[in-house]
């Protein structure tokens, strides 16, 4: 039996992309939330917690953008255009973050370190938001004559995008929130509780948002959601989003952990990764096979066969390395961060 090569290399993309997508996500989200933390120690906690990950996170981003350019390139050749300019700012911005995270630490001067420390704030924020943009200006659909982008430069710009785009930075500041409730003790733990809270009523109106207007961008789309035989199990992710949060607001209650349970606040984190999760499932449901919606498939876009085997070869040692290294770094980080470990002047 011959393999389906685009269907493995689609699942392999998405997978990549989705793990860009909570693994960064939770590193841009500690920067998202950084003004609602005291300058000084609390700050300082919060970017101990992802100093150890935060680069090898955009490790996913490469393979995502590379595997998609190498594997299906009419699709690259199409969305690139039709998306240059949040993806440019999304990738300045994710520099300059870069930068203000070392540079922090290297201000001798309280107005240098406050400085660098709205530089992150402020990349973070813009990276997610272009992430977002894009995002939604995929989903909505993508203008196309014959093989070739046929829409203007400003298609990207739309009021679904724009929700979606901010959206993504309230879900990306529910998961850099949550993954400081698991991270940290004390009085930086009770105020990211408390704001993983407010922020999870953000990010489930905005999923409720979104969710709600999806349907009616492509007739594919209410399709999928309102026609038999979809319908009968396309409704369970909402069901699961549901229950998701109540297990989400129970575990934010709930008093912080103990020797007995270390990892009742992980729960948190965990809880807010599903809601990514069926959010991701959702948009497969209603996109897929579609690579370059409306109008062409994975099978459409598809390199040869023999590119897609040989690059197969590769990835097929490759990412279990980056998997196994990944899982290696979390779980020699893992614990919570104390006062004065990580970086330091």
């Amino acid at each position: 039996m011959d393999l389906d090569l685009p269907l493995i290399w689609a699942l392999l993309l998405a997978v990549a992309v989705f793990l860009y997508v909570v693994m960064d996500g939770f590193d841009l989200g500690v920067g998202i939330i950084f003004p609602r933390l005291t300058r000084g120690e609390e700050r300082d906690v919060a970017v101990a917690s992802i100093a150890p990950v935060w680069d090898g996170n955009e490790t996913w981003l490469v393979l995502g953008g590379g595997g998609l350019l190498a594997v299906f390139p009419l699709a690259y050749s199409v969305l690139l255009p039709a998306l240059y300019m949040p993806v440019i700012i999304m990738l300045l911005a994710l520099i300059f973050r870069g930068v203000a995270f070392e540079m922090r630490f290297r201000a001798h001067t309280e107005a240098g370190r406050r400085a660098w420390d709205n530089g992150f704030w402020l990349g973070s924020t813009v990276a997610a938001l272009c992430q977002g943009i894009a995002l939604g200006a995929f989903v909505q659909g993508i203008a196309v004559e014959g093989r070739a982008y046929a829409g203007g430069w400003w298609d990207w710009l739309s009021r679904f995008s724009i929700l979606t785009g901010v959206a993504l930075v309230a879900g990306y500041g529910l998961l850099g929130a949550t993954w400081l409730v698991w991270k940290t003790e004390g009085a930086l733990h009770a105020k990211v509780r408390r704001l993983a809270g407010w922020l999870a009523v953000l990010t489930l109106g905005f999923i409720a948002a979104v969710s709600i207007t999806m349907p009616f961008l492509q007739p594919e789309f209410a399709a999928r959601w309102f026609g038999t035989p979809y319908l009968f199990f396309a409704w369970l992710v909402p069901l699961a989003v549901v229950a998701l949060a109540l297990l989400l607001f129970r575990a934010l209650r709930e008093a912080p952990a103990d020797r007995a349970r270390p990892l009742r606040d992980a729960v948190p984190f965990l809880c807010a990764l599903g809601l990514f999760l069926l959010g991701y499932v959702g948009l497969g449901i209603s996109m897929w096979p579609m690579i370059v919606p409306p109008v062409f498939s994975i099978w459409d876009a598809a390199a040869p066969p023999a590119t897609q085997a040989f690059l197969l070869a590769g990835a097929v040692v490759l990412v279990p390395l980056v998997l196994a290294y990944t899982g290696f770094v979390y779980w020699v980080f893992r614990g919570k961060v104390q006062p004065g470990e990580g970086y330091h002047h």
